[in-house]
């Protein structure tokens, strides 16, 4: 069966984004007053968990030492995760986070192809444009026939749930697709929809788990042998 459709993560896929995301995080605390700071290492354990509201909500659960939640605790969240993303998409609309190596062409080389290009992520739609209206320009939406992000499904990956929705938004059946993600959560996601799913590793995900991958790689640097692997008639 020929590959109609790529679909793609956003966050570590596109773009190198998750230490633009913590930092952000992290002056969204300081301007509301916290002492939490989310360095590094703390930052890779919060990556078990997808999503910016859902991460802070698994951070005062299982790693806040007697904390005592405010009464309108899911607004409070909401309220963070929205300065953060104000920090976060000044930072894309400044350049500071660019498209990863080869996403660019790729694109381009799959549109004049033919073939269908979507996106299946847990981050915001605010986030989505800031990155790809400076990395593709102010018509990036175009370029895709689906963009499945935030909260348009209830279960986020690892559950396929985005995927699917992706899946029906385009009418096409799951092996007549192929994925592109770089986490663990990503990947089981993209395979529970029943997509065959290629991974590129980033500093946050390089030693997890990629158990049924198509390929794990470091890249798209070379797109040839990517093109060649995945079997895109480009």
């Amino acid at each position: 069966m020929s590959i109609k459709a790529i679909i793609f993560d956003v966050d570590g896929t596109l773009a190198d984004t998750e230490d633009g995301h913590r930092k952000s995080f992290n002056k969204a605390f300081a301007e509301n007053g916290l002492d939490w700071n989310w360095d590094v290492a703390l930052y890779d354990k919060l990556l078990k968990v997808t999503g910016g509201k859902e991460r802070i909500k698994y951070f005062v659960s299982d790693f806040l030492q007697g904390y005592t939640k405010p009464d309108n605790f899911d607004d409070f969240v909401k309220h963070l995760h929205a300065v953060k993303t104000g920090h976060y998409t000044a930072m894309l609309r400044e350049g500071a986070i660019p498209l990863r190596p080869g996403i660019k062409q790729l694109i381009h080389d799959a549109r004049a192809a033919g073939i269908t290009l979507a996106i299946a992520t847990t981050t915001t739609a605010e986030n989505v444009s800031a990155l790809l209206e400076v990395g593709l320009g102010k018509d990036w939406a175009s370029y895709f026939a689906a963009n499945g992000c935030g909260d348009i499904v209830p279960k986020k990956k690892p559950a396929p749930d985005i995927y699917d929705w992706v899946l029906d938004k385009l009418a096409l059946q799951s092996g007549e697709c192929i994925a592109l993600e770089d986490s663990y959560n990503g990947l089981h996601s993209a395979l529970a929809a029943g997509i065959k799913t290629y991974i590129t590793t980033n500093p946050y995900t390089h030693t997890q788990d990629f158990t049924g991958a198509a390929a794990v790689l470091k890249d798209l640097s070379d797109l040839p042998a990517f093109y060649q692997m995945s079997g895109l008639r480009i």
